[in-house]
């Protein structure tokens, strides 16, 4: 019964685009992950995703892509938590009650020798920073919600966490 309730989100994430999908209700939203950080008076996050690069003129506002590294899909673990968080927040909202996702993160791309342990670490970690209650890493085709919901991925992929 509780577990009806527990939202399901699959997050596509990639250097390029992040993706989150509530499995149950097929909302979705997909941006740059990309965040805008001004420094003066005080650190503070001005705005996520497309809102942000719109910023990127303004000399007062860093704008940090914190999933583009040439080597590994980590480059700021802290705003990579930041940027998750903001994305999950939009389709969970803000409400104190709201109730702890599910989230299966997929790690697109294809790097040579694989993902790292410390790359598959950092992002369930993130998710678990995030509010995820329950994380899974996946590497392979594009899950369906159907799958999501059962929990039964296909073959030809791996759960790496």
């Amino acid at each position: 019964m509780l577990n009806s309730l527990i939202p399901i989100f699959y997050v596509q994430v990639s250097p390029e685009r992040l993706t989150v999908r509530n499995a149950k209700t097929g909302e979705a939203i997909s941006e740059v992950p990309e965040i805008a950080i001004a420094y003066e008076p005080k650190e503070r996050i001005v705005s996520i995703g497309k809102e942000a690069r719109l910023r990127g003129s303004d000399p007062s506002v860093k704008i940090i892509n914190p999933f583009s590294h040439p080597r590994s899909m980590v480059s700021d673990f802290t705003v990579g938590e930041q940027v998750l968080k903001a994305f999950l927040r939009r389709l969970i909202g803000n409400s104190i009650f709201a109730i702890s996702p599910r989230v299966v993160m997929h790690l697109m791309g294809e790097p040579a020798g694989g993902f790292t342990q410390v790359e598959i670490r950092a992002f369930h970690e993130m998710a678990i920073g995030a509010g995820a209650s329950k994380v899974v890493i996946w590497e392979g085709r594009a899950l369906s919600d159907q799958e999501l919901l059962s929990g039964v991925f296909p073959s030809g992929g791996e759960v790496l966490s």
